[in-house]
């Protein structure tokens, strides 16, 4: 039996020398694959956080009050409030139209 180490690739098996290649294909495409998540996270993330839509300036809450969330709608805007509101509001003039109360669930 020869014990010497397989330091040439004529001694080894071409079903190990096949397994070789595989392990290093595999490995060469996680690389790729892992740059290129990575890449699109650093492109992606920045714009979808710089396109959030801003309240007109003529809405103003009342005071006291908090927005936890906003909707826009077509012709209004609702406002989540701090204080278990949701606030119906004209987009243009900033006029309150509604203001429904909110029962916290169990």
């Amino acid at each position: 039996m020869n014990d010497a180490p397989l330091g040439e690739s004529a001694d080894r098996p071409p079903e190990l020398r096949f397994l070789k290649v595989l392990v290093s294909v595999l490995a060469g495409t996680m690389i790729l694959g892992l740059i290129t998540i990575i890449a699109l996270i650093v492109i992606r993330f920045p714009t979808a956080m710089s396109s959030r839509p801003a309240l007109p300036e003529t809405v103003s809450l009342p005071e006291g009050v908090r927005a936890e969330a906003v909707t826009f709608g077509r012709g209004w805007i609702a406002v989540v409030t701090d204080t278990n509101e949701i606030l119906i509001l004209d987009p243009k003039s900033g006029a309150l139209h509604q203001r429904v109360a909110i029962e916290p669930g169990n």
